[in-house]
């Protein structure tokens, strides 16, 4: 209901950025030019698995020190920018101050990315990275089904909300290391229909990738499931040298 009621009142009074929340001009949508200035997109070099900047611009394309350290499950993870700033903050209104009206700003830009990395044709289902129900009750949304949707309407692939499901709640892993948030995601995850997995190639979505320990833990189990392949698109990277 109090959704509803924002954007009955987002469609009554003049639109305002999402982040600043200054009132925008006439023609302006979402975020206002000014925050979407701020937002550091990700560019090459990149870690050729987990997508993750590298700091100098003058070398190739190649695996970083912690994708060789820890193998990865998946073949290739990408995202749109730095966990950092303007994104940052609107990706915390987004999941915990309800401001649903940023999924559609996510949904255009997630598109964008996936069309610079792959073709539709590359996959044959998205899949969301699953809530624990007690988290998703907490919530009332998980944010990756509506990244998911969205994404879906503009490729034309097929979804799947209900074949990954999260079956152990996990602590929260704000403040773990990356060995730590790998142990603590270990066997939480499960595949409920494993012949609808079998044979196909499968686009993991989410909001942001930390240290890659819960999309490598899904991956390994839709592998293991039969999953030709999974790739992983999100909005943010987070990256720790900055």
């Amino acid at each position: 209901m109090c959704a509803l009621i924002e954007r009955f009142l987002q469609f009554l009074l003049p639109s305002q950025c999402h982040c600043c929340e200054r009132f925008l001009e006439e023609g302006q949508k979402g975020i206002c030019p000014d925050c979407l200035s701020k937002i550091r997109w990700i560019e090459p070099p990149l870690c050729t698995l987990c997508g993750a900047p590298f700091l100098s611009g003058e070398i190739e394309n190649h695996p970083c020190g912690a994708c060789l350290t820890r193998g990865k499950y998946f073949t290739m993870a990408r995202a749109l920018g730095y966990y950092k700033g303007t994104l940052r903050e609107a990706i915390h209104r987004w999941k915990y101050e309800e401001k649903s009206y940023l999924t559609l700003f996510f949904g255009e830009k997630l598109a964008v990315g996936f069309h610079r990395y792959w073709d539709p044709q590359s996959f044959d289902l998205l899949i969301p990275v699953p809530l624990h129900p007690k988290r998703l009750r907490e919530r009332g949304f998980n944010q990756a089904l509506l990244l998911v949707k969205e994404l879906s309407q503009r490729t034309r692939i097929p979804y799947s909300k209900g074949l990954l499901r999260k079956r152990i709640p996990t602590p929260p892993q704000v403040n773990l290391s990356g060995g730590e948030r790998e142990k603590g995601v270990r066997g939480s995850f499960h595949i409920q229909k494993d012949e609808e997995i079998k044979g196909k190639s499968i686009l993991l979505v989410d909001d942001v990738y930390t240290t890659g320990a819960t999309v490598n833990e899904c991956s390994k189990v839709l592998l293991k499931a039969g999953a030709e392949r999974v790739d992983v698109l999100t909005i943010a990277h987070a990256i720790k040298q900055l």
